[in-house]
C-alpha cells in the first residue's frame, strides 16, 4: 500500500447530495454538500420522489467541484465510496450507480458503506481515534438510537426509538408552532428567545415513571403536548424551550442507561441534532459530571449527511481490503 490512501465518498442516503475527497479517512481535502431543504420546505418533510430527482440533477456538478477543489485526478483515487443503506432507495440508487461508473471508468474499487456506521466515524475527520469498544449515539431526522461498537464488525443497537426520530419530532412540532422547515434550527432560535423565569416545565410529567431499564427513544406524546400547550395560548419562546429540555433529558437519560448496561464510558455521537448547541452544551456538562468521554464533531456539517464520512469509513474497510462487487445493492434499512 503506498503511503497516503486517497479515496472519494459519495453520500445520497436522503436529502443532501454531497461528496469529498478525503487523504487516509481523515483529511478532508474537498467537501461539498448540495441540501434540498429549499425544495422540501412546502411540504414540510422529505418527498422521496423530490429527493432521487434532484440527486439526478445536482450530482454531477458536486462531483465537478469536489474534483476541482482537491486538485487529485479521478484516476489517482485509491478507492469510491458509497453509502448503500439504510435510507431513501431511490437516492441511494443515484450515488450508488455514479460510484459504479466511476468504478468502471477509472479502475477503481468501490467500497460500499453504512450510513449510521458512517456518522459515528465524522470524528476522524477531526483528527480523534475511533477506538474501541464505544458507544455510538445517533441523532437525526430518521434515527434515535444508540449501538454497542466491540471491534470494527460489530454494531449491536442497545436502543431504539418506537416512534419518530429526534429530527423528525422537532420538524412536526416546528409545524404546530407555524414555524420555519426544518425545525431544528427554527426550534432552537425561538428557545432562545424564552425569558420565562421561575415556572414549571411545561412537560416534565412526560419523563416520570419511566423504568430505569427502558432505553427507548419516544416522541409521540410531546408532539401531542406541544400541540396541547399551543391551543393552551402557551408562549410559543417558552414552549420551544421545554420541547428541547424534556427532549434533550431523555436523551441524557438514555445516555446513562446504556453506560450503566455495558459498563462503556466512551461514547460518539453524531447525527444532524448534534448541531443543535443546546444539546452539546448539555452533552458537555454531562460527560463532565459522569465522567463519560464524549466526542462529536466540533464542525456542525460533519454532524449532517455528508460525503466525508463516507469515505472515512470507506477507508478503513478499504485497509482491510474489504470491496464490493459491482452489481451491490442498496437498501431502506441497515
Amino acid at each position: 500500500m503506498k503511503k497516503d490512501v486517497i479515496g472519494l465518498g459519495i453520500e445520497t442516503s436522503c436529502d443532501e447530495t454531497s461528496m469529498a475527497v478525503v487523504r487516509n479517512g481523515s483529511e478532508i481535502l474537498s467537501m461539498h454538500v448540495y441540501s434540498q431543504f429549499e425544495e422540501h420546505s412546502p411540504f414540510r418533510g422529505v418527498v422521496p420522489e423530490i429527493a432521487s430527482r434532484s440527486h439526478l440533477l445536482k450530482i454531477q456538478s458536486v462531483y465537478e467541484k469536489v474534483i476541482k477543489e482537491s486538485g487529485v485526478l479521478p484516476e489517482q483515487m485509491d478507492f469510491v465510496a458509497v453509502t448503500n443503506r439504510p435510507g431513501l432507495v431511490g437516492s441511494l440508487m443515484i450515488g450508488g450507480q455514479f460510484a459504479k461508473i466511476f468504478s468502471i471508468i477509472f479502475d477503481v474499487p468501490v467500497v460500499t458503506v453504512d450510513h449510521v456506521k458512517a456518522h459515528l466515524f465524522s470524528p476522524a475527520l477531526e483528527g480523534n481515534r475511533i477506538a474501541y469498544p464505544f458507544l455510538g449515539l445517533m441523532l437525526s431526522g430518521g434515527n434515535s438510537s444508540i449501538y454497542r461498537l466491540d471491534h470494527f464488525d460489530s454494531m449491536e443497537k442497545i436502543a431504539d426509538t418506537s416512534d419518530d426520530a429526534l429530527g423528525e419530532a422537532f420538524d412536526k412540532a416546528a409545524t404546530i408552532l407555524s414555524l420555519p422547515y426544518p425545525g431544528g434550527p427554527s426550534i432552537e432560535k425561538k428557545a432562545e428567545q424564552c425569558t420565562a423565569e421561575n415556572t414549571s416545565p411545561l412537560f416534565t410529567k412526560l419523563l416520570r415513571d419511566r423504568p430505569f431499564d427502558d432505553m427507548t427513544f419516544s416522541f409521540s406524546g410531546i408532539k401531542t403536548a406541544v400541540l396541547r400547550a399551543h391551543q393552551r395560548r402557551e408562549e410559543d419562546s417558552r414552549i420551544c424551550r421545554d420541547f428541547q429540555d424534556t427532549v434533550f433529558e431523555l436523551v441524557e437519560r438514555n445516555v446513562l442507561k446504556a453506560v450503566h448496561l455495558t459498563g462503556i464510558t466512551k461514547i460518539i455521537a453524531s447525527g444532524g441534532v448534534l448541531a443543535n448547541q443546546t444539546l452539546r452544551r448539555r452533552l458537555d456538562a454531562l460527560g463532565k459530571k459522569e465522567g463519560l468521554d464524549l466526542i462529536y464533531p466540533k464542525n456542525k456539517i460533519l454532524c449532517t449527511d455528508n460525503g466525508g464520512m463516507v469515505a472515512a469509513l470507506g477507508y478503513e474497510n478499504f485497509i482491510k481490503n474489504e470491496f464490493s462487487a459491482l452489481d451491490f445493492a442498496v437498501s431502506s434499512r441497515r
